[in-house]
């Protein structure tokens, strides 16, 4: 039964029906409780945490991830254990609690470099530099931007060099360092457009508008935002008005 119920809460959540997907899930962990299947409850509470946390149910996301927590401690899987040390680390930081965070994303990391999980530990750099820079600590958070860069240069991970490189171009401008912004967001640039992701690359367009605008480099900024309306119209962005008003204020001003 209980291999049913993990399959419809899959297809439930494959639809968005995160209701059914969770009630799917929570049938799934009564089954393994009654078969005292501490492996297979072990993945049916992560999969019941992850709905939880996507229904905004924090509180018992955090409930279920600690017993997967008990669990995964007590059969002693590292490589389990980092990862759902992650998402209780993650679940705070959803929750505006960037303190409790911090210990489960260290926790993770000593294991996570222990196990060498060049993937992971490339998502997980990141998440910490994004904590660091809303806290305004920017040196920390550009040198953990940069280990998350090293990380996913190991594996090849395209996608996360264009988010890190996107980041870190963003944490540049916000200090005002407008070359080092403008070397990372033009990489983040290339890694999107290699990727096909145009509007992921139109987000990135709009920071190195604002850069070029700051410069007072005109008709770079204007070619930006020019390529930037082009995709809000192709992919029905909901920026267009707020883009295609910028670039008319660029053209008077220009």
């Amino acid at each position: 039964m209980s291999n049913d119920d993990k399959h419809r809460a899959r297809i439930f959540l494959h639809r968005g029906q995160l209701p059914q997907a969770k009630a799917a899930y929570e049938q799934a962990v009564s089954d393994d409780r009654l078969a005292q299947d501490h492996r297979a409850l072990s993945d049916s509470l992560g999969n019941l945490g992850n709905v939880c946390a996507l229904s905004g149910d924090l509180d018992r996301a955090e409930a279920c991830y600690r017993e997967v927590l008990a669990i995964q401690r007590i059969e002693r899987n590292q490589q389990a254990i980092a990862h759902t040390l992650v998402n209780l680390g993650n679940l705070h930081i959803g929750a505006g609690h960037q303190d409790k965070a911090h210990p489960y994303y260290l926790e993770a990391l000593d294991l996570l470099r222990t196990l060498h999980d060049d993937r992971a530990l490339g998502i997980l750099y990141n998440n910490l530099a994004l904590q660091e820079a809303r806290e305004g600590q920017w040196e920390q958070a550009v040198t953990s931007f940069k280990q998350a860069l090293d990380h996913h240069r190991v594996v090849g991970n395209e996608e996360g060099l264009a988010v890190t490189y996107s980041q870190l171009g963003k944490c540049f401008l916000d200090q005002g360092d407008l070359t080092g912004a403008e070397r990372c967001l033009n990489n983040a640039s290339e890694h999107y457009i290699k990727l096909g992701n145009e509007p992921a690359e139109a987000a990135v367009l709009r920071l190195l508008a604002t850069l070029y605008d700051t410069r007072q480099d005109r008709v770079s900024a204007r070619r930006c935002l020019e390529r930037v309306v082009a995709l809000d119209l192709r992919y029905r962005l909901p920026e267009l008005h707020a883009d295609s008003a910028s670039l008319e204020k660029l053209k008077q001003s220009s």
